[in-house]
């Protein structure tokens, strides 16, 4: 495959990280205390985040990744269009 056959990543929707964590988390039925107890990370913490009042970072992202069953991607890079050939 070379480098012709990658198409760029679009962002398709104007969604924040913090968003995007509170959305995956609710749609996975969690609470923020339930949440936190699976990540060890604070509920003030996720609630900061989910408001977009503290950055997510790539451990916590890892760490919410796990809990939340998804890529750190689809945290850290809410609303981008990216295809199964434009993934190295």
């Amino acid at each position: 495959m070379n480098l012709k056959e990658y198409r760029k990543a679009t962002k398709t929707l104007d969604v924040s990280i913090g968003e995007s964590v509170r959305i995956i988390r609710e749609l996975q039925g969690l609470s923020q205390n339930e949440l936190s107890s699976l990540t060890k990370i604070p509920q003030s913490t996720i609630s900061a985040i989910e408001n977009d009042r503290v950055n997510l970072g790539v451990e916590r992202a890892k760490a919410l990744a796990r809990a939340l069953k998804c890529h750190p991607a689809v945290l850290l890079f809410p609303g981008w269009d990216v295809n199964e050939e434009s993934v190295a």
